[in-house]
């Protein structure tokens, strides 16, 4: 059974999420501040995190940077607020997907299903994979049967969306991906506003693979379509 920790300093809200996800058959631990999640996560192996922004002592946005440190795990911010500078907040400290107070409980339950599934698909090994596959451009090398990926022979800790995204664009080195492609690809579901989440990603991306993001040598914008993965490593923008 899979383990689902839930973090919010209102009671009733974690109640709710609970009712709603172990009726989906998920084992269900609960918390009500950062300090509680970072002392579950030493003693419990968790699949996902569930986290609310604006909490007493320590915040979802301190908290979720923490867990980075050490942890490629799922996680959902959940916050009352709605503007996209919050999102992309939540988005830039390294979470994975950003659900909006109210929100709708069938909604919720859709992402953590579509969080979950991607993260198993990203941690298991493929047993029945005879020799390694490996995706390279250039310096840039993705072991898919180890979801290694490393540049210059370095090796470089992505997300589990950050990683599928990469992948997308490696495997199909030189061709150009919309963002909406690229978000239903990666997502699963219709690319409604897309823009600002794969936007954050791809810049994620370009941090951790390039040696200069402004003058990235593998992934590339073309402007007004969408973007790729550079066969050659050519040095244009």
């Amino acid at each position: 059974m899979q383990k689902i920790l839930v973090c919010d300093d209102d009671k009733q809200i974690v109640e709710a999420i609970s009712i709603y996800l172990t009726g989906e058959g998920y084992q269900v631990i609960k918390a009500f501040d950062g300090y509680d999640v970072l002392k579950i996560l030493e003693k419990e192996n968790v699949d996902l995190i569930i986290l609310d922004v604006m909490m007493p002592g320590l915040d979802g946005i301190r908290t979720t940077l923490k867990i980075r440190e050490k942890s490629s795990i799922p996680i959902i911010i959940l916050s009352a607020k709605g503007e996209d500078t919050d999102k992309i907040l939540g988005l830039n400290i390294g979470a994975d997907d950003y659900i909006t107070k109210p929100f709708n409980p069938l909604e919720m339950v859709a992402r953590v299903k579509s969080q979950l599934r991607r993260y198993t698909q990203l941690g298991n090994m493929n047993e029945q994979s005879k020799g390694e596959a490996i995706y390279s451009c250039g310096g840039l090398v993705i072991n898919d049967d180890t979801k290694e990926v490393s540049v210059d022979g370095e090796l470089v800790k992505l997300t589990p969306i950050e990683y599928n995204i990469l992948l997308l664009l490696v495997r199909n080195a030189g061709k150009v991906f919309s963002i909406d492609e690229i978000y239903t690809s990666i997502w699963n579901e219709e690319a409604i506003g897309a823009d600002n989440t794969v936007a954050v990603h791809i810049r994620h991306i370009r941090e951790k693979i390039e040696i200069n993001s402004r003058k990235p040598k593998y992934l590339k914008v073309v402007w007004g379509v969408g973007y790729k993965i550079e066969k050659q490593g050519k040095s244009e923008d």
